[in-house]
């Protein structure tokens, strides 16, 4: 029983271990993926690179690749600071400022699914709602100054002051922002053990944007309107990303038919090494640099296969320890029945008679013992936010805290291969800690074994 418990657990452990970080690594790689495109076409800096319209027609007046891409989309990336008012409480962020097209960046993906108007999921745009233009409408923030952007007092001796920086005096540009930037997660749960968000702007909210211009490096700050949500439940790209047209930040840069990045997204992603190896003889000239998602992100999916593999053979040692059990009781139980290992080879068992009872016994314990950890792993598994919570409001501590990746829930993925290596692996052991046991039982000579009988 001892034997069984602890394969039991040690299956049971990897199962739930494996099951969770693959649902971590599963949505990971669907918000990268999604967000990046299959294919990124980048510039080398933040200066971008010119006329993206010519690109994109030269790549697909080339045949192989009309064939085989469904849709691109141009974007303009800078880092900015985004300042606004919360219960008149000045708030600055630094952000990632992402010029788009909503259609085209539609087409590519990773877009419309996160935002959290439904209309905007299915007709994607920055323009404010009715209600959000009646909201913006009685802010007057270029009519009102708030308290946190008052001038201060100047010596009247100083030198006049520079003129101020550009920006729009007539209506504000809508925009759509991360949702982690614009609402703070209530760390005290609800009633029923939700965690709660505070809404800090509303759709109709202004914000001051202030960013550098592409070519004299100077501040440009712009007024802008919250349209939209982004909520993609990653907190780097939700507290982070800010999204406005493409054509305005263009100008409010003065980059002018510049962009940074054009995404890429195909018909069939196993075409991806013919298609990126075209558009570098493409754009082979070019100041560009051409990878797929997963290069662009191969330090981090790199670092979780590591971890995860890491942590696999950590968690087997688990069952290493059983083994360890079964070697410890198999050699117990040939001492204590040695008599009997005699009787039986005096009546003519064979050498490996005697050993396929005690690989049996051991393939038996490693065999039961996978089929209860795997059920309690699964079990585990399926319930394992219902877990967390009870154990959450025992202990009064959170054990997944939400306000890390904005997920609602632990995210699992039950992999059949995985818990298939998962059984094979610890049965395996469990055998071949049987074999010295196993041994020394068969090599046991039946007439030492009945000298003092």
């Amino acid at each position: 029983m001892l034997c069984i418990v602890s394969v039991m657990l040690g299956v049971a452990t990897l199962i739930v271990v494996n099951s969770v970080m693959n649902g971590f690594s599963t949505k990971l790689r669907d918000r990268l993926h999604g967000l990046l495109s299959d294919i990124v076409i980048e510039a080398y800096d933040y200066d971008g690179f010119q006329d993206p319209k010519a690109k994109m027609a030269n790549i697909m007046a080339d045949p192989f690749l009309a064939k085989n891409i469904e849709a691109m989309a141009p974007t303009l990336e800078i880092f900015a600071m985004l300042q606004y008012a919360y219960h008149d409480v000045p708030f600055t962020r630094s952000i990632r400022l992402i010029g788009i097209d909503a259609q085209s960046r539609a087409k590519v993906g990773g877009f419309t699914e996160f935002l959290t108007q439904p209309e905007r999921k299915t007709t994607p745009s920055f323009e404010l709602t009715q209600e959000a233009k009646v909201r913006q409408a009685k802010n007057h923030v270029l009519d009102r100054k708030p308290a946190y952007f008052q001038e201060l007092p100047m010596d009247p001796s100083a030198p006049p002051p520079p003129d101020p920086p550009p920006s729009k005096p007539h209506e504000p540009q809508g925009l759509i922002i991360g949702h982690a930037i614009a609402h703070f997660r209530d760390r005290t749960q609800g009633s029923e053990g939700q965690v709660k968000d505070i809404r800090a702007l509303e759709p109709g909210d202004d914000v001051i944007i202030t960013t550098v211009s592409g070519q004299k490096m100077a501040p440009v700050v712009d007024r802008f309107a919250v349209a939209d949500y982004f909520r993609s439940e990653m907190s780097e790209y939700d507290s982070m990303y800010v999204f406005v047209p493409i054509e305005h930040l263009q100008k409010l840069r003065t980059m002018e038919d510049r962009v940074t990045s054009i995404l890429v997204r195909l018909k069939d992603f196993d075409q991806v090494p013919k298609v990126i190896k075209r558009l570098k003889e493409i754009l082979k000239n070019e100041p560009v640099e051409v990878q797929t998602w997963e290069q662009k992100q191969g330090a981090l999916l790199a670092a979780i296969r590591v971890e995860k593999g890491i942590l696999n053979i950590l968690l087997f040692m688990i069952i290493g320890v059983a083994g360890f059990g079964i070697l410890a009781i198999f050699t117990m139980i040939v001492a204590e029945k040695t008599k009997d290992i005699g009787i039986l080879k005096a009546l003519g068992a064979s050498r490996f008679g005697v050993m396929q009872i005690f690989l049996g016994y051991g393939l038996l314990l490693g065999l039961v013992g996978c089929l209860l950890g795997t059920a309690l792993g699964l079990a585990i598994t399926q319930n394992i936010n219902e877990i967390e919570s009870i154990i959450g409001s025992i202990t009064g501590q959170e054990l997944f805290p939400r306000d890390i990746y904005y997920f609602d829930k632990i995210p699992t993925d039950v992999h059949p291969m995985g818990v298939f290596l998962v059984n094979i692996g610890a049965v395996l052991i469990a055998v071949a800690f049987s074999l010295i046991p196993s041994f020394r039982a068969a090599s046991l000579n039946p007439v030492r074994a009945l000298r003092y009988e």
